[in-house]
């Protein structure tokens, strides 16, 4: 376990499989974690394992993205480590796309990652310290058939860390985006995987930890050190 320096940390999407896996080794690595969601009963499971804090919220929603940094802030923290871990993956032809699949993705991979930064991003400018973790796919920089809306989401959230690398530059908040390819997660079980040939296998996927490992070792680096962009790929 190492020292986590008194820093407090926010995850979303801790009640899915990568985020889950980030909540739990930020907080063996000694970081205060609020961890948050939309399941509560999974939040309030997980942060007593951990000792950390539920923070129940759709990121999607901008008065309760704004009601989640009130919590933090009554609670007299600031958050140092910000992961956008939130996100959904559905597959489709472009054209059996609906307008329902279509904001689902966005909404969740980009709308959400963009609405948390943005009310949780002036407090670290104010401080003049800060990380903030996108955790984006292979996705966002690679064609795959039937990934139209989730590749435009992720995508998206690309051209977002991009701007705001350029925004938040020489003010001594950092920014990483993380591009992990598969990741064995119940997220593919609607999917079938293993029997399907257009699809990597289970045992061909990353595993959550891996992803955690990664943010772990970002979140651990000197505040003189940046990584903009850490691709992940399984060996």
């Amino acid at each position: 376990m190492s020292d986590g320096g008194g820093r407090t940390a926010l995850v979303t999407g801790a009640t899915g499989g990568i985020g889950e896996a980030i909540v739990r080794r930020l907080a063996a690595d000694g970081l205060r974690v609020f961890a948050g969601g939309r399941r509560r009963k999974r939040l309030e499971r997980l942060t007593a394992e951990v000792g950390g804090v539920a923070l129940p919220f759709d990121v999607t929603g901008e008065a309760e993205v704004e009601g989640a940094r009130r919590v933090v802030r009554e609670a007299n923290a600031r958050v140092d480590v910000l992961v956008n871990a939130a996100g959904v993956f559905d597959l489709a032809r472009v054209t059996d796309t609906s307008d329902a699949v279509l904001n689902r993705n966005l909404d969740a991979n980009l709308r959400g990652a963009f609405n948390v930064t943005r009310t949780f991003l002036p407090a670290m400018l104010a401080a003049g310290s800060g990380l903030v973790i996108h955790v984006g796919s292979v996705a966002g920089w690679r064609a795959f058939p039937e990934n139209g809306a989730y590749s435009a989401s992720k995508f998206g959230l690309r051209g977002f860390h991009e701007v705001l690398l350029e925004e938040i530059r020489g003010t001594g908040v950092r920014a990483c985006l993380m591009e992990p390819g598969a990741v064995d997660t119940p997220i593919w079980d609607a999917h079938g995987p293993d029997s399907s040939p257009h699809l990597p296998s289970r045992g061909e996927m990353l595993r959550p930890g891996d992803v955690a490992g990664a943010v772990s070792f970002v979140a651990g680096l000197p505040d003189t050190v940046t990584v903009p962009l850490l691709r992940i790929e399984r060996a």
